[in-house]
């Protein structure tokens, strides 16, 4: 079991996601933001909220194969939250998004809204 301190939570880039995208080597996107900020912006992800990540974790698994999961939200603390959470129950290919979707936006995408 690998339980991630604080401080020391893997992370990927957007530049990073965005190569890997372009590489079609898509991984699965996992959003943990609210439904309400889903339907402002969004990088096609999976959404499960992170108030209901513990009771939802079972779908994570059934979701994607071995490959990479990318967690994110508006800006990178939540997805931490969750990648802890993740790396506690065993998952440990997750890795937050670093900046999330207010990073995207910024380096990446400026069409996609900000709030």
């Amino acid at each position: 079991m690998s339980i991630l301190s604080e401080d020391h939570v893997p992370e990927i880039s957007v530049q990073e996601l965005k190569q890997l995208i372009d590489s079609n080597q898509k991984p699965f996107i996992l959003d943990v933001r609210e439904d309400w900020e889903y339907s402002i912006a969004n990088l096609d992800g999976y959404l499960i909220p992170l108030s209901q990540l513990v009771d939802r974790v079972d779908e994570i698994e059934k979701q994607h194969d071995e490959s990479l999961i990318v967690v994110h939200c508006r800006s990178g603390g939540r997805s931490a939250e969750a990648v802890r959470f993740l790396h506690a129950a065993g998952i440990t290919n997750a890795k937050n998004l670093r900046g999330g979707t207010l990073a995207w936006s910024k380096e990446i995408d400026p069409s996609l809204p900000t709030y």
